[in-house]
C-alpha cells in the first residue's frame, strides 16, 4: 500500500536509530545495551582474576577468624559491567562499601553486599549464632561490617603486595546503606559507575547461614593497572641451557697394540698380565720400575718423598678433684658475685578443681598442705636451697634460716 513502510524498511530504520544512554533499557538479541566488551583483553581479565581469587582466598581466612564458622568464596568471574547491570542483580537496599589504596595504587574498589549477609556476619562477629537478622540495619552494623572488611581487605592487601611487588595500603572502608532505586545513574555513588567498569563476582558461603553473591567493582584504569604491575613482577624466564659439546672423535689404535680407552687405570696389578702386558712386581721405595716393553714406554717409578718429622706431644687435660668437678680458681667466683638471684619463701602448697576455684570469693579459707610450726621452704631461682621460720621484723615478714638443703 502507498505510504505504508515494508517491514525490511522498519528494520532499518531500527539499525540506523541512536541508543543513547538515557535509553539504557532497550537491550539487542544476545548483547546488553552500553557494554563495550573490548575494554579489556583476554590476558587482562585472566590476570585480574587471578589476583583477586588469591586475594579473596586470603580474606576468606581473616572473616573465618571473625565469625568462626566455615568460609568459602568461589573463584571469581570476571566482566564487563554497566550501572543497569549492578541494580538488576542486586535487591534493595543493600550495603555500599567504598575502599580507597592510599599507596601503591592509585584508585579505589567498591564492595557490595546484600543487607541480610551484613546481618549475619554482624551477628556471628558479636558472639551470635547467625539467627539475629531482626529490625532494621543500623549503625551498628554498618561499623561492624567496616570494621570485619578493613581486616578482610587489610589481608589481601598484604597479598596483593606480595603479587606486585610493591608496597600496597588501603584507607579505612566506609559503609552505607543504598536503595538501588534511589538512584538512576551509578555516578551518583561514584564516579566511575557512570559508564563502564570492571565487574568481579564471587560466591560467599558461610557455613548453612549464607549463600550469596558479593561484588567488587573497578574502573577500568585502575584494572588495567593492575595489570600491568601484575605483569612487570613476573619473574624472567631463565634462558635454555646451552648445547653439551661433543664428545671427542676415539681415536683407533693400530692392530697389535692394546687398547688405552679400554684400561681402567683403577684395576688391581693382578689382572694386568692377563692384557699380554708382562711386568715385574712393584719396586720397593726408591728402587726404579722395570720398562714395560709391550707398551713402548719405558717409565720408572718416582721415588717417594720422605716423611716430614711430626712433632707428638701428650694431651694435657684440666685437672679434677675426687668428685669428678674441674678445680676452678677462687678468683673467678668473684665474677658472679653480683648477678641477682630471685629467692622466695614458699608457705605451702594445695590442689584444687576448676570448680572450687571459680567459686573463690572474699573470705575463701585455703587449707595448705603445711602444718602449724613446720618449717617453710626457701626457694633461690625455683631451686629448693633452704628451710626456715616466718618471723616479723618491724612491720615486715621476714625468714630465719635453720637448715642449708646439701
Amino acid at each position: 500500500m502507498d505510504g505504508m513502510l515494508s517491514q525490511d524498511e522498519i528494520n532499518a530504520l531500527l539499525t540506523g536509530m541512536d541508543l543513547s544512554a538515557d535509553d539504557s533499557s532497550a537491550q539487542e538479541p544476545g548483547n546488553v545495551v552500553g557494554i563495550d566488551e573490548s575494554l579489556l583483553t583476554p590476558d587482562e581479565r585472566d590476570a585480574i582474576g587471578e589476583i583477586a581469587n588469591i586475594s579473596m582466598g586470603s580474606s576468606a581466612t581473616t572473616l573465618y577468624s571473625l565469625v568462626n564458622r566455615k568460609v568459602d568464596i568461589s573463584t571469581p568471574v570476571v566482566q564487563i559491567a554497566n550501572w543497569d547491570m549492578v541494580v538488576d542483580a542486586y535487591e534493595r537496599p543493600c550495603v555500599f562499601i567504598q575502599i580507597n589504596y592510599t599507596a601503591g595504587l592509585d584508585g579505589s574498589n567498591t564492595m557490595i553486599l546484600k543487607e541480610h549477609d551484613v546481618k549475619v556476619i554482624t551477628d556471628l562477629m558479636m558472639g551470635g549464632d547467625g539467627s539475629n537478622t531482626d529490625g532494621e540495619l543500623g549503625e551498628l552494623h554498618l561499623s561492624a561490617i567496616s570494621e570485619a572488611m578493613n581486616q578482610m581487605m587489610g589481608s589481601a592487601a598484604t597479598s596483593m603486595s606480595t603479587m606486585l611487588g610493591k608496597m600496597i595500603d588501603i584507607s579505612p572502608p566506609d559503609a552505607s546503606l543504598v536503595d538501588l532505586n534511589d538512584f538512576k545513574k551509578g555516578g551518583d555513588i561514584a564516579p566511575f559507575l557512570e559508564g563502564n567498569f570492571v565487574k568481579i563476582s564471587f560466591r560467599l558461603q558461610i557455613d548453612d547461614l549464607v549463600d550469596s553473591t558479593i561484588m567488587q567493582l573497578y574502573p577500568i584504569e585502575f584494572a588495567k593497572g593492575l595489570f600491568e604491575s601484575f605483569v612487570l613482577n613476573q619473574p624472567t624466564p631463565e634462558p635454555a641451557p646451552a648445547p653439551e659439546p661433543s664428545a671427542p672423535p676415539v681415536m683407533e689404535m693400530p692392530a697389535g697394540q692394546p687398547d688405552m680407552s679400554q684400561m681402567n687405570m683403577g684395576m688391581p696389578m693382578q689382572a694386568m698380565p692377563q692384557m699380554g702386558m708382562p711386568m715385574q712386581g712393584m719396586p720397593m721405595q726408591g728402587m726404579p720400575m722395570q720398562a714395560m716393553p709391550q707398551m713402548g714406554m719405558p717409565m720408572q717409578a718416582m721415588p717417594m718423598q720422605a716423611m716430614p718429622q711430626m712433632n707428638i706431644q701428650p694431651a694435657q687435660f684440666q685437672s679434677f678433684n675426687s668428685n669428678g668437678a674441674a678445680v676452678a680458681g677462687q678468683e673467678n667466683i668473684g665474677l658472679i658475685r653480683d648477678v641477682p638471684l630471685e629467692v622466695t619463701v614458699e608457705l605451702g602448697r594445695t590442689k584444687k578443681s576448676i570448680a572450687e576455684i571459680l567459686d573463690f570469693a572474699p573470705g575463701t579459707i585455703i587449707e595448705l598442705d603445711k602444718i602449724a610450726g613446720e618449717p617453710i621452704d626457701v626457694l633461690v631461682n625455683g631451686k629448693f636451697v633452704a628451710k626456715g621460720e616466718v618471723v616479723v621484723i618491724e612491720e615486715s615478714f621476714g625468714i630465719r634460716v635453720t637448715e642449708i638443703i646439701k
